[in-house]
């Protein structure tokens, strides 16, 4: 074997990024001195990839709670509105929450429980059970939730949700009722006008509220969708994907997302007469075992990409091969045989059996959760990845 490394994963550090610098330059730039510090050379397909934060900052794609109370108040009548299926975080959306009530009279908040969409409990699924209650048919007010339940601490954050929410909306002058529900249509017997905050179940809660005859239904992705020359918005996602920034601004999902990974492939290709791939991405799609909370709370892992990342992995499994076509091998004629089979695999293996056990996931999400574990969350500053031998296999 004449290599050792397959896939190597590299965080980049880069320069703070402000609105109005030239992004694809700076990601270039940083590429490109990576490059040169380490001695290698880019090759077809090697990956660049960069967060989504640092694109919307260079964007400028802010928007104030004032801008959302705006919206809020001009989509809703802005009177009594019942908001659905928040996820818990404070991050992601208490501040979305402060400009609802700013913009509205009166809000029912509707909780789903046990868990929000992406995992946080509310309470845990042993509770649930001893409490006799079934959470798809029974619909809780907060007396009846806290006798069932008591105070809930989240385990990591140590918040409780239910309190503090409540005091988001209160402290904006709203009135504020609680329910606990899974069924989207429960709300309707509060208000007719509703703002469904989920992500990833948004169509079918859509659907269900138009159903049971909702009058005014919108979800994050229909505010601050419209182009705005005041504010930052997002036409594809309005405020999925968005994060608080501070007390009273929030940073939106970044916009051009397939422009931006085009230029910068352009002038990298320019560069090093190598054709790289470039992705922007967001969250990574994982769940932590423990905590079981699903990472993913953007909309999706990536909002930009270029060509060669669409589609899904066509691979087969070594250990199949080894156990099953070559169990009769070992040392150099085993390596030997698998190299070849790899070699010369169909170019489209699914439903076939050498592949079971191969992650079947989309090439963006895979690419995007490596690139948001390697970089992380924190102080790292590393919003670039480059990823060097990802489309490389062992008969390489």
């Amino acid at each position: 074997m004449d290599r050792i490394v397959g896939t190597k994963v590299s965080g980049l550090r880069a320069p703070i990024i402000r609105r109005g610098d030239d992004l694809a330059q700076m990601v270039t730039d940083t590429a490109l001195q990576y490059l040169s510090s380490e001695g290698l050379t880019m090759a077809d397909r090697d990956i660049v990839a960069l967060t989504e934060s640092i694109v919307a900052r260079a964007q400028g794609n802010y928007a104030s709670v004032g801008d959302i109370a705006e919206d809020v108040r001009k989509k809703t009548g802005g009177k009594k509105c019942g908001v659905i299926f928040p996820i818990l975080s404070r991050n992601r959306f208490a501040i979305l929450l402060k400009g609802m009530a700013r913009g509205l009279e009166e809000i029912v908040l509707m909780l789903s429980y046990p868990s929000d969409e992406v995992g946080n409990h509310l309470i845990s699924l042993d509770a649930l059970d001893a409490s006799g209650i079934n959470p798809w048919r029974d619909v809780l007010d907060e007396e009846q939730f806290r006798a069932a339940f008591g105070t809930i601490q989240h385990p990591f954050t140590h918040v409780d949700y239910i309190q503090y929410y409540r005091s988001i909306i209160e402290g904006e002058g709203c009135r504020c009722t609680l329910r606990f529900a899974n069924a989207p249509e429960a709300v309707l017997s509060f208000t007719d006008c509703v703002i469904h905050c989920d992500i990833h179940s948004r169509k079918r809660t859509r659907r269900l509220l138009e159903k049971a005859g909702a009058r005014c239904i919108l979800s994050l992705q229909d505010l601050l969708s419209q182009v705005s020359l005041h504010h930052g918005y997002n036409e594809e996602y309005g405020l999925l994907g968005s994060n608080k920034s501070t007390e009273e601004e929030v940073k939106l999902f970044p916009r051009d997302c397939d422009l931006l990974v085009r230029d910068i492939q352009q002038r990298l290709e320019a560069a090093t007469g190598a054709r790289p791939e470039v992705l922007v991405y967001g969250d990574g799609a994982f769940k932590d075992p423990v905590g079981q909370i699903w990472e993913l709370a953007d909309p999706v892992v990536s909002p930009g990409y270029t060509d060669g990342l669409e589609g899904t992995p066509n691979e087969v499994k070594i250990k199949y091969l080894a156990d099953n076509d070559f169990r009769e091998l070992s040392g150099e004629a085993l390596n030997h045989a698998i190299a070849d089979y790899i070699a010369q695999k169909n170019p489209d293996l699914r439903g076939e059996m050498v592949s079971q056990g191969t992650t079947p996931r989309r090439l963006t999400d895979l690419i995007g959760s490596l690139c948001d574990l390697t970089s992380g969350s924190g102080d790292k500053g590393t919003p670039i990845v480059y990823i060097s031998g990802y489309f490389d296999n062992f008969s390489k």
